[in-house]
């Protein structure tokens, strides 16, 4: 009897016990979401310092940590007109930069802006750096598929809405989920040298954004002398921490093992860090009771990456798809679209083809014919034009500048020799114009409207080539454009334009002079 009276005191026990826990998961679900990071544990720093605790995933699995790498293009469709509906204005509900600042902590956000790097997926989980031409955000472990997360390419517009943050200064977006928004519209942000504003309050007002920071010199670490310290020494893996100091002032940096791994470029150049070492760097202004930037990119001070550039002879044997710099001079642009520039360059001993480098509205004009640009992108192919593609640029305005002199390749008409000069500004002389079509001695892409692109058909020693005159590069209020539209069959005519390539030559015409 006793035994049964236990028994069923224990049942009792254990179904209220049961119904306590219900109660409190049932409160915990309506509570309101959590939006702060410090749930997370505290990624601790090397025992020799006091280093800044980042947010690395906290559960993550020892599987695949490495974030993927972006693969240049190495087809493209036809260009498309440029987007006359980019909005500058925020989409209805969606806020600007400015007022996702001015939101409350804990208050629910909207935004829109466009995605710069990630940190490795994992765990449906998946933490993003983004930027506008206003400022930077940083999302905290949105939810986010594989399938998702491999749609995010550089550039690319996203939804983002979560609940606004904060954890040891630095403000972000948690609890969230996004969305790709395919419109077109894309923007990879150029780095702003923040180096003056070191040790300032005014530095903050760049929290999130890709940044730089110019001749800085390594310090030791701590006691040990060493140039850097790894988060966990035993392995050599995980964040890497280095102090670098300016003006009398030291200041720590932190390379991020979920956004650059110890297979990157970065990872590698700090491990090689000597104390006393001057050098640039570029990262994104994560903070951390203060600025503990997530550093993406090291090199030697004052080389800005001129120790990479290549030579004409360098870029046109490097394999398609690898990564290529090269410097040279803007001869002409296609109009600017959509933070999107096409650019064609020239050096003393070659052409190149720019396809659709990442360009604010500010930098385009400083695009003027003659300047001299240092280019970064990935080498591509298409139809046989060779090209730079997934670019940035910077101008480097303090050289002299170079027009180049059309080269005369009638000659090599018809022959293997003229690809050497593609992309080359050149000339053709002696021209027959034939007929295109029909009677007429051209043709607009768009016969209806009579715009777009003009093609016409010349012959030379018995054979035929087709020209262009591409609209973006020289539209119909342009002198080429209307002399073309002036054409007649059996006119002979003198050439320029720079030498691009659509199976075979496809000059874009830049001037017709009639004999």
């Amino acid at each position: 009897m006793v035994k049964k009276l236990l028994a069923v005191l224990l049942a009792a026990v254990m179904v209220l016990s049961l119904a306590a826990c219900t109660k409190k998961a049932e409160e915990t679900t309506a509570a309101a979401p959590e939006t702060t990071t410090e749930a997370a544990s505290e990624t601790e720093a090397p025992e020799t310092t006091a280093a800044p605790e980042t947010e690395a995933p906290t559960e993550k699995e020892d599987a695949e940590t490495a974030a993927p790498e972006t693969e240049a293009p190495t087809e493209k469709t036809e260009t498309e007109a440029p987007s006359e509906n980019v909005s500058e204005t925020p989409a209805e509900g969606v806020m600007s930069y400015d007022e996702y600042m001015a939101a409350a902590v804990d208050d629910e956000v909207t935004i829109e802006a466009y995605f710069q790097a990630a940190q490795s997926w994992w765990d449906n989980k998946a933490t993003l750096y983004l930027q506008d031409k206003d400022g930077g955000y940083f999302v905290y472990n949105a939810s986010c598929t594989e399938e998702q997360y491999n749609t995010l390419q550089p550039g690319v517009k996203v939804l983002v809405t979560g609940y606004k943050a904060e954890w040891a200064g630095e403000i972000e977006i948690a609890d969230a989920a996004f969305e790709v928004v395919d419109d077109g519209d894309t923007y990879i942000a150029a780095a702003a040298d923040v180096t003056s504003l070191l040790g300032s309050a005014d530095l903050v007002a760049h929290q999130n954004q890709l940044v730089a920071f110019s001749g800085m010199t390594v310090e030791a670490y701590d006691e040990s002398g060493a140039a850097f310290a790894y988060k966990d020494p035993d392995k050599k893996t995980d964040d890497l921490y280095f102090k670098v100091s300016k003006d009398g002032e030291t200041y720590e940096f932190c390379v991020e093992y979920y956004l650059t791994n110890e297979e990157t470029d970065v990872y590698k150049a700090v491990e090689q860090l000597q104390v006393g070492d001057v050098v640039d760097l570029e990262g994104f202004l994560y903070w951390y009771e203060g600025a503990n930037p997530h550093i993406t990119s090291v090199k030697p001070a004052g080389a800005s990456e001129s120790s990479d550039v290549m030579s004409y002879a360098d870029y046109m044997a490097a394999e398609m798809d690898s990564e290529v710099t090269v410097e040279a001079y803007v001869q002409a642009t296609q109009s600017w679209w959509d933070n999107k520039v096409k650019i064609y360059a020239q050096d003393a001993d070659g052409g190149y083809f720019i396809y659709d480098a990442a360009c604010t509205e500010e930098q385009n004009a400083e695009l003027v014919p003659g300047v001299k640009i240092r280019v970064n992108g990935y080498k591509a192919e298409w139809a046989g034009e060779v090209e730079i593609a997934d670019a940035t640029f910077e101008v480097l305005a303090d050289e002299e500048p170079f027009l180049a002199e059309p080269v005369d390749v009638t000659e090599f008409l018809g022959k293997d020799e003229i690809g050497a000069y593609q992309n080359q500004l050149v000339k053709f002389t002696e021209l027959t114009v034939e007929d295109y079509g029909d009677g007429n001695a051209f043709a607009y892409k768009n016969a209806e409207e009579k715009t777009d692109d003009l093609y016409f058909k010349v012959s030379k020693d018995g054979e035929t080539y087709e020209f262009c005159v591409e609209y973006y590069l020289c539209n119909e209020e342009t002198d080429v454009y209307k002399a073309v539209e002036q054409l007649q069959i059996g006119d002979v005519i003198d050439v320029e334009g720079f030498l691009y390539w659509y199976e075979g030559i496809n000059p874009h015409v830049t001037s017709v002079t009639v004999k």
